[in-house]
């Protein structure tokens, strides 16, 4: 497996957590420029994981939950 592909399974799951982190973040009332700052990254960085193009870091995950309001565990369960 080359290192840019990663299994179908990881890519749905991204897509999961990326709908999940969306759908708080619209109920949180914020736009992706509004949560990046929160969170202290580029919005860019925002979409990415929200469209499941990047692997977010767990230290920006939990920065995400928390500004949206909503516990992790939420955001990553199966």
């Amino acid at each position: 497996m080359q290192a840019d592909t990663v299994p179908e399974w990881v890519q749905t799951r991204r897509r999961t957590i990326g709908t999940r982190i969306r759908a708080g973040r619209l109920d949180a009332d914020l736009t992706q420029m509004a949560l990046a700052d929160l969170c202290d990254v580029d919005h860019k960085t925002i979409h990415r994981i929200e469209y499941a193009v990047t692997d977010p870091s767990l230290g920006l995950l939990l920065r995400i939950a928390d500004a949206i309001g909503v516990p992790l565990a939420d955001l990553v369960r199966q």
